[in-house]
C-alpha cells in the first residue's frame, strides 16, 4: 500500500472536522455525534431513494401519455444510464473537494430540478431535457461517503449493509405509493410530492450533516491531499486512484461479477411476463420479494458475516455461489424455480457489492474515498446502459437459459481467479 495511505490505528486517532463534531469532550460522546449523524443519514437516504423509485414508476408512464415509443423510451433510458455514468466520479471529486454535506445537498436540489421539469414535461424534448439533472443525483453514493468518513474500517461493513434497508424501503413504499398517487391524481401529481421530498433532504442536510466529515489529515497525509489537483473534473486524478495497488482488480471484479445478475434483473419484467406468464402485479410482487430479501441480508446479515469471516472469503464465497445460481437458471422453467433461485442471487450480489466498496475505501487516502466511491457507483449505470443490448440478444437469440450460462462464463473464470490471487491484498477480519 502506498505511503500516503493512514494505517487503520492512524485513522482511528483522527477526529471529525464540522460544527456538531468539533466540540472537545469524552470519547464517548464523539462517537454518539457520529452515530447520530450516520442514523439521520440512512432516514434521509430512505427518503430520497423512495423519491427515486416514485421516478421509475412516473416516467414510463408520462412517456407513454405523450406518444414516446418503445425505441424512444429505450433512447430516454440511455440518456439517464450515461448522465449517471459519467456524473459518478465527478459526484465523488465534488465531495472530495467541498465536503459530503454540499455534495449531498447538490444531488438532493438536482433531484428536485428533475421532478420540477417532470412536473412540466407536455412535450418529448422537455421530458429528455428532465433527464439531464440526474448527472448529480447520486444520493446512495452520498450516503455511503458519509458513512465510510465516520466508520472504521472495521467497522464499514455493518455501518453499509444497513443501507440496504434504506434501499429496500425505497423499492417497496416508493413504487406502491408512485404506482397508487398517479392512478388516483394524474401523472403529474407524484412529481410534487417527489419535489417535497428532494427539498426536504436537502433541508435536512444542511441542518444535520456536519460541513465536513472527513477526518482532518495531519503530516504526510496532508501534504499529500494538498498536492492533488483541486479540479472537480481532473481525469488525472481519477487514473492515479486507478493506478493504486490493487484497485483496478477490485473494481474489474465488481464489474464483472454483477454483470450477469444485472443484465436478467433489466430484463426480469419481459421474462415474468413472457416466460413466467404472470400479470403485472404478480411480477411486481416477485420485485418485491427480492427487495426484502436483500434488505434483510444487508441489514441483518451481512454485518455478522463480516464479524466471522475476512473479505477475502466472502468475496471468493459470493462468486462460487453465483456460480451455482449459474447453473440453477440455465434448469429454471418455473417461478418455484425462481424464488428458490432468488435468496443465493441476492445474497451474492449485495455481498459483492458492499464487500468491493470497503475493499476501495480501505485502498485509497482518506482524502479520496469520495471519489473512489463515485467510481465504483459508476457500475450501476453502466450496467443499466448496456444490460438492455445484451440482455435483449441473449433472450431473444437464446431463451432464459442464456442469462445462466452467462453467469458461468463471466463467474467461474473469476472465481479461479481469486483462488490464486490476493484480494485484497492486506486485509483484517472485524473483531
Amino acid at each position: 500500500m502506498s505511503a500516503g495511505i493512514l494505517s487503520e490505528r492512524e485513522q482511528q486517532k483522527l477526529e471529525l472536522r464540522g460544527e456538531p463534531l468539533e466540540k472537545d469532550g469524552p470519547r464517548t460522546a464523539n462517537m454518539t455525534s457520529k452515530q447520530w449523524v450516520i442514523r439521520v443519514t440512512y432516514l434521509i437516504t430512505a427518503v430520497d431513494l423512495t423519491c427515486m423509485f416514485m421516478q421509475f414508476g412516473i416516467v414510463p408512464s408520462l412517456a407513454k401519455s405523450l406518444g414516446l415509443d418503445a425505441v424512444g423510451f429505450g433512447y430516454l433510458q440511455t440518456v439517464f444510464g450515461v448522465l449517471q455514468l459519467l456524473g459518478g466520479p465527478i459526484f465523488g471529486r465534488f465531495a472530495d473537494q467541498f465536503g459530503t454535506r454540499s455534495a449531498l445537498a447538490l444531488s438532493y436540489l438536482a433531484g428536485s430540478l428533475c421532478f420540477s421539469l417532470l412536473s412540466v414535461s407536455t412535450s418529448i424534448p422537455l421530458l429528455f431535457l428532465s433527464r439531464v439533472p440526474s448527472i448529480f443525483m447520486h444520493g446512495l453514493p452520498g450516503a455511503q461517503m458519509v458513512i465510510t468518513d465516520l466508520t472504521t474500517p472495521t467497522q464499514r461493513a455493518d455501518a453499509l449493509g444497513k443501507l440496504g434497508l434504506c434501499f429496500g424501503t425505497g423499492v417497496i413504499i416508493g413504487s406502491s405509493l408512485g404506482g397508487t398517487l398517479t392512478t388516483k391524481f394524474g401523472v403529474h401529481f407524484p412529481c410534487y410530492v417527489a419535489l417535497i421530498g428532494c427539498l426536504t433532504c436537502a433541508l435536512m442536510v444542511l441542518i444535520f450533516i456536519p460541513a465536513q466529515t472527513k477526518p482532518q489529515l495531519k503530516g504526510n497525509a496532508a501534504q499529500q491531499s494538498m498536492s492533488q489537483s483541486s479540479s472537480v473534473f481532473s481525469l488525472k486524478e481519477i487514473i492515479r486512484l486507478m493506478k493504486l495497488p490493487g484497485v483496478m482488480d477490485v473494481v474489474l471484479i465488481k464489474m464483472l461479477s454483477v454483470l450477469p445478475t444485472g443484465v436478467f434483473l433489466i430484463m426480469f419484467a419481459l421474462i415474468s411476463i413472457d416466460f413466467f406468464g404472470l400479470e403485472a402485479a404478480q411480477a411486481g410482487y416477485l420485485m418485491s420479494y427480492s427487495g426484502i430479501l436483500q434488505m434483510v441480508i444487508q441489514g441483518l446479515v451481512l454485518g455478522r458475516l463480516t464479524s466471522c469471516y475476512t473479505e477475502r472469503t466472502l468475496l471468493r464465497l459470493s462468486v462460487l455461489v453465483l456460480c451455482g445460481v449459474g447453473i440453477a437458471m440455465v434448469l429454471m422453467t418455473s417461478v418455484l424455480h425462481y424464488c428458490i433461485i432468488v435468496p443465493p442471487m441476492v445474497f451474492s450480489f449485495s455481498t459483492i457489492t458492499v464487500i468491493t466498496d470497503i475493499i476501495l475505501t480501505k485502498s485509497v487516502p482518506a482524502s479520496d474515498t469520495g471519489t473512489m466511491l463515485g467510481i465504483s457507483a459508476s457500475i450501476t449505470p453502466l450496467t443499466r446502459t448496456l444490460g438492455p443490448t445484451i440482455g435483449g440478444f441473449l433472450y431473444r437469440r437464446f431463451g432464459v437459459s442464456s442469462f445462466g450460462y452467462l453467469q458461468l462464463v463471466v463467474n467461474i473464470p473469476l472465481f479461479l481467479y481469486l483462488l490464486k490471487k490476493r484480494i485484497p491484498q492486506k486485509e483484517e477480519k472485524v473483531q
